[in-house]
């Protein structure tokens, strides 16, 4: 039985693989036709430790996130691909995000998103132990309202909620952030700072916390590498998997192009 399940997953895997390379030439695709989108970014991200979308949870190891967002007007479709440093799979998330409202210093955006998370489980089989690698599904929407109060500073808040459909995971999940984003902190050679604090409300079926977090960003105008790191803080809490602390350091490989139609 574990067996045809380790076969089970494994196909999976590489059918998830085979929808990637799709998506990607999909996107080099899309990129090329100018009249189909009106822009194509995304950033590669290398870091010493995987953190999730909830930062109280990581992979506890060196991981490669792949973030990509193609679209034309407010519409955009954003995958978030994750994967530990070894190759296998971490999860991955096909974000549809819409800018509802775009006036004046007020910001609106919501979106929906199927998910997949993978956890590898070590089981016994006749006397040895096999890796059998577990797919879990989930399907989530966010609210995310967000405030200009200047330039380079912002207010908001966000609210994730999710559901999952497989065993040993939450069916219900809640998480809400009240945040801010400063930007274009001037430091010495040219450099700028980013930070984005905020202290966030997880409750998953019965279980919540409440907690600190914030995420440091350098870059350079006109540079596309920038460096960054995350911390997360439990304040209070009895969900399951989170922890006390967490941090990384991360090397981020950005890129960005738009597109004018023209008459």
């Amino acid at each position: 039985m574990l067996l045809c399940i380790s076969n089970y997953n494994t196909k999976l895997m590489k059918r998830f693989s085979l929808l990637l390379l799709v998506l990607l030439w999909s996107f080099t695709g899309f990129a090329q036709t100018k009249d189909s989108i009106s822009h194509f970014s995304g950033s590669v991200n290398v870091t010493n430790n995987g953190i999730s979308l909830v930062p109280t949870f990581s992979l506890g190891k060196p991981a490669a996130i792949f973030l990509l967002s193609v679209g034309k007007g407010r519409l955009s479709f954003e995958p978030d691909m994750r994967f530990a440093l070894e190759g296998k799979p971490w999860s991955f998330i096909f974000w549809w995000r819409y800018k509802a409202v775009q006036s004046g210093k007020f910001r609106l955006t919501v979106g929906a998103h199927p998910a997949v998370n993978f956890r590898t489980y070590r089981l016994p089989v006749n006397g040895d132990s096999t890796d059998v690698t577990v797919a879990r599904r989930f399907l989530a929407g966010e609210l995310a309202p967000n405030y200009l109060l200047s330039k380079n500073v912002s207010i908001g808040l966000y609210y994730l909620f999710a559901i999952g459909f497989d065993i040993n995971t939450p069916k219900y999940g809640h998480f809400i952030t009240v945040n801010s984003n400063i930007s274009n902190i001037g430091l010495p050679g040219k450099l700028k700072l980013r930070f984005n604090p905020q202290f966030y409300y997880l409750k998953q079926d019965k279980r919540d916390g409440f907690y600190f977090t914030s995420a440091f960003t350098i870059s350079k105008n006109n540079f596309p590498f920038s460096v960054s790191s995350i911390i997360n803080k439990t304040l209070s809490g009895n969900i399951l998997g989170s922890k006390d602390f967490v941090w990384n350091v991360s090397l981020i490989y950005s890129f960005n192009k738009n597109y004018v139609r023209h008459q």
